[in-house]
């Protein structure tokens, strides 16, 4: 299968289901990842978000971007939390009504390719994964990384047999030696990394123009109908991320992440220091939401288009961001 029209396939329904309306008074459903360690899951632990927003909250675990966005697009999940930016835009850029509320990590360490160490390829000799076997999860910041990588290093994706695999598969694979390279974030790619080496390190990667950060996202219907209780759970996050980066409750938020992540102490802590967390004042710069975000939406957008993974771009990604919500939050 090609690789456009394998994500599509990905894809496919996400853009044309029903959007997410309101949910009921009582209850909303919020998706996240394990083996993700982030500050909100200490308020999620805590019940802070219940007790704040005066609702129930369910939140549901996802292995890909992707699958988050067929869930807000059918209704069954009303909020995403750390969804990548590439699989929010090729939801976008396929009509789904969906909007960037806010920037919830930055992580250029943390989401990379591991070519296995049997190779012996680096970026030195990276022409040689022509013809190789990838195990992508398509559609998200690792697949954009991936094609930005490939590109940079003239190496025609055409040539290669890509599979679509969520990161934990594809860890799973190249310990197994099933595949050439892998290609993923957090705990799957540690795994991973244990067979393997990367091509760039997160420096070198930024230099080439690829930024990886996830935002928290959602049905433009759904934060439409319930403003004040999006701005409550943005501003339970915001909090949880402040408490994180003053850096004195380390020591009482970390066993709690650990905990909720599925992760042990040691594998949590290098993971969630490779995060940062920017503040909501930061958020609201032109460098992510006053602009950079929706641009930065655009180049992932026309990469996918160039590569043939997506049909076309939106003409602009500015009404795909919803600053709305957070300045109220940051007034609370």
């Amino acid at each position: 299968m090609k690789l456009k029209s394998k994500l599509m396939t990905a894809v496919a329904g996400a853009a044309f289901a029903v959007s997410a309306g309101a949910a009921t008074a009582q209850e909303i459903t919020v998706g996240y990842f394990l083996e993700w360690p982030m500050p909100f899951q200490y308020a999620k632990e805590m019940g802070t978000y219940d007790e704040e927003m005066g609702v129930k909250v369910n939140w549901r675990a996802f292995d890909t971007g992707t699958a988050m966005s067929a869930a807000m697009a059918s209704g069954d999940v009303h909020l995403s939390v750390s969804q990548g930016v590439p699989p929010f835009v090729v939801a976008a850029s396929a009509g789904q009504d969906i909007q960037v509320l806010d920037v919830a990590v930055s992580y250029a360490e943390n989401d990379n390719c591991v070519v296995a160490e049997a190779l012996e390829i680096d970026k030195t000799n990276a022409g040689e994964l022509a013809g190789k076997k990838v195990a992508v999860p398509l559609g998200t910041a690792a697949h954009y990384g991936f094609l930005k990588q490939m590109s940079h290093f003239g190496v025609d994706i055409a040539s290669m047999d890509v599979v679509n695999m969520a990161p934990p598969e594809g860890a799973a694979a190249i310990a197994q030696g099933a595949i050439d390279m892998f290609c993923g974030w957090g705990g799957s790619l540690r795994r991973a990394k244990e067979h393997g080496n990367v091509l760039l390190t997160g420096a070198e990667k930024e230099a080439l123009g690829i930024l990886v950060f996830d935002v928290t996202s959602a049905p433009a219907g759904f934060v439409a109908e319930n403003p004040d209780l999006v701005a409550k759970f943005l501003k339970v996050t915001a909090d949880a991320n402040a408490m994180w980066n003053d850096g004195s409750n380390r020591d009482k938020m970390l066993p709690v992440l650990a905990k909720d992540s599925g992760m042990d102490l040691d594998a949590t802590a290098s993971t969630i220091d490779t995060f940062v967390f920017p503040s909501v004042e930061e958020q609201l710069t032109a460098k992510w939401l006053g602009g950079g975000a929706q641009e930065f939406m655009k180049g992932v957008a026309e990469v996918f288009v160039e590569s043939g993974s997506i049909d076309s771009a939106l003409a602009t990604y500015e009404d795909s961001v919803n600053t709305g919500p957070l300045a109220s939050a940051n007034g609370m």
